[in-house]
Formats: C-alpha cells, structure tokens, sequence
C-alpha cells in the first residue's frame, strides 16, 4: 500500500513539473529576461489615431491654390492652433502652391494632387477646385484613405455624388459637401426655434440670392461648370432642405433663362412639399437680389437677413438677433469668409467623434440636393458633358 502512495506521488510530482515547464514554454516572459521584458502594445495606427484625434490638431491638407482656399486658410487662424493646421498644400503648379504656402505659413507645398493624397501627416483634405473637378479629384483621396470636405457643388451631377458618397463608405472615411451655411450659429437657431416650433406649422419658405458675376469666367463658361444653379442656388435649396428636414418634394417646378454659352443665368422654381408646404427660390448672376430667406408659419416669420448663406443676422417675430464673426487677418476674397471655421470646426468635432458624416449636412441630402439640380437644370435646358459621360 505504501509502495503504491509512493508510487502515485511520484507521477504525480511529474505531472505537474510537466505542466509547469509546458506554462513556461508558452510565457512570454521566458524569451527575455524580466527587466528587459515589455508588455505588447496595441497597434500604432489605433494608438496614433486615439493621439491624433484626442490630443491634437487636426491636420489639414489644402486642394487647390486659388480664392476659396486662400479664404479657408485665412479662417483656420481664427481657430487654435492646437486644435487646427494646416500641413500642406497642393496645386497643378508647384510654383503656385510654393507661393500659397509662404504667404499662409504651410510648411509643405506639392504640384500635384497625388502627392498630397499620398502624405501620411494630413488628416483631411479641402477641396477647392473648380467644380468640374470635385468629382475626380474627390475620388482621388478617397481612394487614397484621405477624410474630404468638398466644396460645393459636391459635383456636376447625382450620379457623380453617389460615386463619391460610394467610394467614402468603401473605404471608411468621412466625407461632406461643404455647405458652410450650415455651420453658422445663425443657422443652429434657426434649427433649434424650427424644432420648438417656435413659429408653429411652417407654410411658406423663401430664399433669394443674386449676384451679379456675369465678368467671371468661372460662372458663365460651361466647361468650367458655370450657371446660377451650381454656384448659388445650391445655397437657396439647402435651406429649403434644411427646414423641410431633408423631405424630397413632391413636385419641381421651374423655369429660367439661359446665357449664349448655355448655362443658366437666372433661374426660378417652386417647390411643393407635404402637408399644403411650398417653398420659392430665385437666384441670378446677372443682378444683386435680396440675398435673404423667410421661412413663414402659422404663428410668425423667422428671417435670415443678407447675406443668407452666411448669415450673422436673424430675425424672429421683429427681434433681431447679431452674431459677429471674427475679424481676418488678411483681405478676403468673399463676404464673411471667416465664417469657414465653423465647418472646419465641424469637421473636426465629427472625426473626433468617429462619425463618417456630418449631421448638419448629412450625405443624403447632398443627393437629394444634386437630384433636385438635375431635374431643375433638365427643365430649364442646361446640360453639362459630364451628364452623358
């Protein structure tokens, strides 16, 4: 019996020295010695991310070297330096960026758009180039991994934007049309006093914008994606989207006359929406309109005052309400740019967060919007190269 106790100690003595040097085999800790040894760290890319985002600015990339940027540029210094930089800017001519990035202090200058898509220090990309290259150029750095805010238009046509707003979501990134407005303080009130109902049940929405630019190349020349529509009406129907949360409109009508280049020169439409609720929006580049938009309802008006598509005045039921912007600090090229920041901002809060678009100008409603310019552009009689391509 004794025998047999001492036998089974042993083994099992031997079954457990087994099991201790198989546990050893497999610690880590026995590859190196203990004061030398460090636990595994997570993966850099999560690790840079979680740093980039949480702790430090944001790290813009500027497409396109002309007016719109210079102003998105001016803007950003109205912002913290810890929370926004710009790291580099890109243009077709190296010359030209050279002279962008010395005037705005950007420490890195490109002459192509590959080159910037393809640096790792930039977080998001500025589209500003001219309309009819939103779309390739979009894809560029979407495909590239690259989060973009694209000025508006978003591109020539709906089914450009639904490439764009596809190529996004495959590669996981963010992506928002540049619709500025929709960043201004004033146009959160206006949201806000539209969710109190603060004028009861919206009936009427009006929104006009002219400007007259008949001497700019840009706005009359088809090739260049010229037209009221593109430039400026984009403006007047957001703000009808906005206040109808983003509902399509049962019927579009509209009617316009046309430049001898073929694009439009002033245009009208009426829109019908549910529940007895129309909106008109007028917009011109051949004369100066009100440059305002009314939104009427049952128990008052709400008045966004010139200039409505960056607004720092508001008017509900005759009280005025002013939200100044900062001033620039060099000239600018367009009224109230420094108001850019609150996209820029935007954009930040958005990565920040994890979010893929922005709520205040969600990716459907940038379709929605380009469907709604198609069909006007369709019943006015203006029709782009991109349209059959």
């Amino acid at each position: 019996m004794k025998d047999r106790a001492a036998k089974f100690s042993l083994h099992w003595k031997r079954d457990v020295q087994r099991r201790e040097e198989r546990r050893e085999e497999r610690s880590p800790c026995t590859a190196v010695r203990t004061d030398q040894y460090k636990p595994p760290q997570p993966r850099k890319a999560s690790v840079s991310r979680t740093a980039r985002q949480l702790n430090m600015a944001t790290r813009w990339g500027l497409c396109g070297a002309g007016k719109i940027s210079h102003d998105f540029s001016v803007a950003m210094k109205t912002l913290a330096p810890e929370h926004h930089q710009i790291a580099a800017i890109a243009s077709q001519s190296l010359e030209r960026a050279k002279d962008f990035a010395k005037k705005h202090g950007i420490p890195t200058a490109y002459g192509s758009y590959a080159e910037l898509a393809g640096n790792p220090d930039v977080d998001v990309v500025y589209l500003g180039v001219l309309h009819t290259e939103h779309w390739k150029v979009g894809l560029l750095f979407l495909e590239a991994g690259k989060n973009v805010l694209c000025e508006k238009p978003f591109a020539m046509n709906s089914r450009q934007v639904k490439e764009l707003v596809a190529a996004a979501k495959k590669n996981n990134v963010f992506l928002m049309e540049a619709i500025w407005s929709r960043c201004f303080p004033v146009y959160a009130e206006v949201r806000r006093l539209l969710e109190e109902e603060a004028v009861g049940e919206v009936k009427l929405v009006k929104a006009y914008f002219g400007s007259p630019q008949l001497h700019i190349p840009r706005s009359v020349r088809k090739e260049l994606g010229g037209g009221a529509l593109l430039d400026i009406g984009v403006y007047c129907l957001q703000f009808v989207l906005m206040v109808f949360d983003g509902e399509r409109p049962a019927s579009i009508q509209a009617t316009g006359a046309l430049l001898d280049s073929g694009v439009d020169e002033s245009v009208v439409v009426a829109m019908k929406f549910s529940r007895n609720r129309v909106a008109l929006c007028a917009f011109s580049i051949a004369t100066r309109l009100p440059n305002d938009a009314v939104i009427c309802g049952t128990g008052g008006c709400i008045k966004v005052l010139d200039h409505m598509h960056c607004p720092t005045t508001l008017v509900v039921n005759d009280k005025e309400m002013k939200y100044p912007l900062p001033e620039p600090s060099l000239p600018l090229n367009f009224t109230n740019s420094t108001g850019l920041r609150y996209e820029a901002e935007e954009v930040r809060q958005c990565l920040l967060k994890g979010l893929k678009e922005s709520q205040r100008m969600p990716l459907a409603q940038s379709v929605l919007l380009t469907e709604i310019m198609d069909e006007i552009r369709k019943q006015v009689g203006v029709a782009f190269s991109q349209d059959s391509q």
